[in-house]
């Protein structure tokens, strides 16, 4: 695997930053995940907008999109693959121990490795940890993650592929790593960013593309919606068949399927939507 460190490919066996990085030590950093299809990146303006955006919400400088397009674009062709994930990663640098940043200036790391295709349906879980929706990092796609990889475990420990937060007033957010998407009386809902959930890509482009409402839900709203799918960059838009334990009728709903096949449709015929 050949990966982009600061400026330049190198192996993976050499590819290094320092153990003072400041995304290291205090997880002082943002990332985006693109898709990659057959040698190709899907959505990446809109990966590279949002990266800006979380940049500026750290204090970080904004990145040199020029720069990483050309790290991806390097990336990509070094590891052929037909379907990838694509994962851009800028830090704080090289910095003192401690919260304070160096002024050496941000890392860059850009690295592909191969991804499966999702099933059509999945399992999640609720926990009882909540999203901050009035949090310094709202809305950012930082580095700081820890919260998702003790829920995601408890998911995994439990059948489920994803866990999912409410926030700290009891409303449904965000998934781990999705968004989430329910049916009630036959309208596609959502939350709201002001929920305190990413403002996923995949998340934007469903709602674009369905019609979906961003609408305030209590958490319980699981227990009686009548379909309930995710969004990511790898899931593109994935049904879900069971919410701790409680299986919804058959396979993908008729609204869920309907946005799969649009999703898929648009997603096919545009790469840079």
């Amino acid at each position: 695997m050949w990966m982009w460190v600061n400026g330049e490919l190198r192996d993976a066996a050499d590819a290094r930053v320092s153990v003072l990085d400041h995304g290291l030590t205090v997880g002082d950093g943002i990332f985006e995940t693109v898709r990659t299809t057959g040698g190709h990146p899907f959505a990446l303006t809109r990966h590279l907008d949002r990266l800006t955006r979380s940049a500026r919400g750290l204090g970080l400088p904004d990145p040199d999109l020029d720069e990483v397009r050309r790290a991806c674009a390097a990336v990509i062709e070094a590891n052929p693959m037909e379907l990838g994930r694509l994962r851009i990663t800028y830090t704080g640098g090289l910095s003192p121990l401690g919260s304070d940043r160096g002024n050496d200036g941000p890392s860059l790391v850009v690295a592909l490795g191969e991804a499966k295709r999702r099933p059509d349906t999945t399992a999640v879980i609720t926990v009882p940890w909540t999203r901050n929706e009035r949090g310094a990092l709202v809305g950012l796609k930082t580095t700081s993650y820890a919260e998702n990889v003790v829920a995601l475990a408890r998911a995994h420990e439990q059948g489920a592929s994803e866990a999912l937060f409410a926030n700290t007033v009891g409303q449904l957010c965000e998934g781990t790593g999705s968004n989430v998407f329910v049916v009630l009386d036959g309208q596609l809902h959502t939350p709201p960013v002001a929920s305190g959930c990413l403002a996923g890509i995949t998340r934007a482009l469903a709602v674009e593309w369905s019609g979906a409402l961003e609408t305030e839900l209590p958490l319980d709203v699981l227990e009686h919606a009548e379909e309930i799918f995710l969004t990511s960059t790898l899931r593109d838009v994935q049904a879900v068949h069971q919410v701790d334990g409680r299986e919804l009728p058959g396979g993908p709903g008729p609204v869920t399927a309907k946005a799969m096949r649009i999703f898929e449709e648009r997603a096919g015929n545009d790469l840079d939507p």
